[in-house]
């Protein structure tokens, strides 16, 4: 819907069904037409998604305040449709917004909804809204899942403009690639509409309903692949056309003319990237379009990724850059200095000038001129010799204090130097509770590329780690040195990031953490942190300790909760 496009789980959209107050035991209630042979909601032929002709048991009457499990609280209904309703709720003991799905326990549709919630919940790819519990409870049934206050529904980004070609390269790369690992786990979506869309506000897209919006609407198909891949193709086409790939309208989106079939995506908008065009083509070859240059059909998420992959990659677009005012002329150089006045027109400028008087040309004029510069040239005399005088002093008094000073600092210790940096040799990544967070990207850390890191695991409670004493990386700097600053290039900023330095024994020491000694510890708000010791510590190997890190959102398909990342650690000795 979209007006609630940063809803996260708003799984029957209206694009394309009946109003909320039609009959829900409709045939038609999900969009089902036979019209060209397809679902008006979506690309799936009607015979490959076929709807389950039930009559839905009546929607459970719960108002806003409604508490399910002691836990999630009810908020605002988002679809009340076809026998069940979606709501956005509050999970008060994790003090966090997320969807439920509700349906009566007898609902004939309630232990399919079921069964997809938990197959959806153990795939935990954090490219779809994950499914985070799925119950039944006092004659009801309720699927629980995430809510993504950041994110727009594909169909509001659409009802403004078609996609950059960078941007729907993205959108099919990450939807195909996404899906293709979703079947390998045997799991179809079957409802992979622009409202199952969402861009997060990184630029990552999300699908939301894997399994559980087909299941709700009783939707199942004998090519969950073919039918998948082809809703892939109609988003790429509506995101290069802002066209819907068929004759009838939904999401706000126009259809095709009637009559004249599946029109390649340049025929319909000019300017279309050939490639992708003939990408979107490939996948919704399937109901006798044929590809452009007659390259096989993708009928497999599987297949459509690949054939991203061997694209040749498209550049995001180049950023716009202001050009600079012209140059304004002060009203210094449009005035009138130094022009001839007019005739009948004066200006301030215009003045009496008072001739200069005549000079001196009596005897008298003579002599007081003559008198003038002798004394002149006495004062000058005179300045020039105590200056000279005042030079030479100076000098001998600066040189007694230079020998004095040299001599003093031969007595006294060298002085001290400025630290230099230290080459980090190698890293491990430090987990004595046996539970690594990222050990192959541990690399990432000192690299010297801040848009590479390495990342923490996602916790729900912080910011101080409580599930374990902390998380860290030993670095080795190859020999011993005199450790005594460290800088920090953090991934997120937030409250808050407690970082500390100890000296470790080796890259897999027998010490804990509180058996070796601190060189420096601090704590940050900001993305980036520096330490520095009272004094330096000898040692080879330093751990770089975490016990406390700030809340951040979904980014880079890390969930959203208490987390951080290291993009960059510099030593200094």
């Amino acid at each position: 819907m979209a007006e609630r496009s940063t809803a996260a789980v708003d799984v029957a959209d209206n694009s394309g069904d009946e109003p909320l107050t039609a009959d829900a035991v409709k045939a038609t209630a999900d969009g089902a037409d036979t019209q060209n042979g397809r679902a008006s909601d979506g690309p799936m032929p009607e015979k490959d998604g076929e709807r389950r002709s039930t009559a839905p048991a009546a929607a459970p009457d719960l108002h806003s305040g409604h508490k399910l499990a002691r836990r999630y609280r009810l908020e605002e209904c988002v679809t009340r449709l076809d026998g069940f309703s979606s709501w956005r709720a509050m999970d008060e003991k994790l003090r966090r917004a997320v969807g439920v799905h509700l349906l009566p326990a007898d609902h004939p549709r309630a232990r399919s909804v079921l069964a997809a919630a938990r197959s959806s919940a153990l795939l935990g790819d954090p490219r779809f809204v994950q499914v985070l519990d799925a119950v039944e409870e006092n004659d009801l049934v309720y699927v629980v899942h995430e809510w993504l206050p950041d994110a727009t529904e594909l169909t509001a980004i659409l009802a403004a403009d078609a996609l950059e070609p960078h941007e729907a390269y993205q959108l099919v790369s990450q939807v195909s690639q996404a899906m293709a690992a979703a079947h390998r786990e045997g799991l179809a979506h079957l409802r992979l509409t622009p409202s199952a869309i969402l861009r997060t506000s990184t630029g990552q897209y999300r699908i939301r309903g894997l399994a559980v919006n087909a299941a709700l609407r009783g939707i199942t198909t004998e090519t969950p692949q073919r039918a998948d891949t082809e809703a892939i193709g109609a988003l790429l086409y509506a995101a290069l056309t802002q066209r819907w790939p068929y004759e009838n309208d939904a999401y706000g989106l126009s259809g095709l003319p009637k009559g004249v079939g599946l029109l390649a995506p340049d025929q319909v908008r000019a300017g279309v990237h050939r490639g992708l065009g003939e990408l979107a083509m490939r996948a919704l070859a399937n109901d006798g379009a044929t590809a452009s240059r007659q390259e096989p059909a993708c009928t497999t998420p599987e297949e459509l990724s690949k054939a991203v992959a061997a694209m040749p990659r498209i550049r995001p677009p180049e950023p716009a850059f202001t050009a600079p005012p012209e140059y304004q002329h002060t009203t210094y150089q449009q005035g009138s200095y130094g022009r001839p006045a007019h005739i009948g027109a004066p200006t301030a400028m215009t003045s009496s000038v008072v001739p200069p008087p005549p000079p001196l040309q009596s005897r008298t004029g003579r002599a007081l001129k003559w008198g003038v510069a002798a004394l002149l040239i006495a004062a000058l005399g005179l300045g020039s010799w105590q200056l000279a005088d005042t030079l030479l002093n100076h000098s001998k008094q600066g040189t007694g204090d230079t020998t004095q000073t040299q001599q003093q600092k031969t007595d006294d210790t060298p002085e001290k130097k400025d630290p230099v940096p230290l080459a980090i040799k190698g890293a491990e990544e430090y987990y004595p509770d046996g539970k690594p967070q990222n050990a192959d990207g541990v690399g990432k850390s000192y690299d010297g590329d801040a848009s590479t890191y390495w990342k923490t695991a996602s916790y729900n409670q912080g910011p101080k780690l409580q599930i374990t004493s902390g998380v860290g990386i030993i670095y080795d700097l190859g020999a011993e040195h005199e450790v005594s600053a460290a800088s920090v290039k953090l991934r997120f900023a937030g409250d808050h990031t407690s970082v500390a330095l100890y000296a470790a024994e080796s890259m897999q020491p027998k010490n804990s953490v509180d058996g070796m000694k601190k060189i420096a510890d601090a704590t940050t708000k900001d993305n980036a942190v520096d330490l520095t010791a009272e004094t330096p510590v000898k040692t080879r190997y330093v751990l770089l300790w975490m016990t406390a890190v700030p809340y951040a959102p979904y980014a880079d398909f890390s969930k959203e909760g208490y987390k951080q990342g290291i993009s960059d650690v510099k030593f200094k000795g």
